[in-house]
């Protein structure tokens, strides 16, 4: 299980514009230059974030992006829902979706709403604080050490390009 790039692009970027909290606003320029990402990707996301609620633009001199509110609310799983749209290991549970062949003999379909919700639930514990602040040697190396574990008991694990454990 992984992010698409976009979700983790948009990681990315809104970990960058809340490094500028606080401060002048930002345009989605610099913040292709400060994250690497192509200007049309960061302007696609900066589409997508805004009408999410997650970033405000003002037009104008003076303008560009800022948080739509406090880095401290705005959580991980408000990130990627802002472009994968609701977090959901499979699409059974999605209201209106009947697209399974196992649908009306699948003992396990009742049980994904609990499933996903503890996934969500997990991402909403992160806030963009975090993920935006420098991450401490010691933290790395805790993450490594917990990565490294899983790895010896045959839990299969990834590193991302910004050395989160996935």
């Amino acid at each position: 299980m992984r992010l698409s790039s976009m979700a983790d692009y948009a990681v990315v970027t809104m970990c960058a514009a809340a490094r500028h909290c606080g401060g002048a606003r930002v345009s989605a320029a610099e913040l292709a230059c400060e994250t690497g990402l192509p200007a049309p990707t960061v302007q696609k996301l900066v589409s997508l974030l805004s009408r999410a609620g997650l970033l405000r633009a003002t037009r104008g001199a003076g303008g560009g992006l800022q948080l739509a509110r406090p880095a401290a609310a705005i959580t991980l799983a408000d990130i990627v829902e802002a472009v994968e749209g609701p977090i959901a290991l499979t699409t059974c549970v999605e209201h209106g979706r009947h697209d399974c062949a196992l649908e009306a003999c699948c003992s396990v379909r009742p049980h994904w709403g609990v499933v996903n919700e503890a996934l969500r639930g997990a991402l909403a514990d992160i806030p963009l604080t975090r993920l935006s602040s420098p991450f401490a040697s010691s933290e790395l190396q805790a993450a490594e050490g917990q990565r490294e574990s899983r790895r010896r008991q045959g839990v299969p694990t990834s590193l991302d390009t910004n050395g989160v454990v996935a």
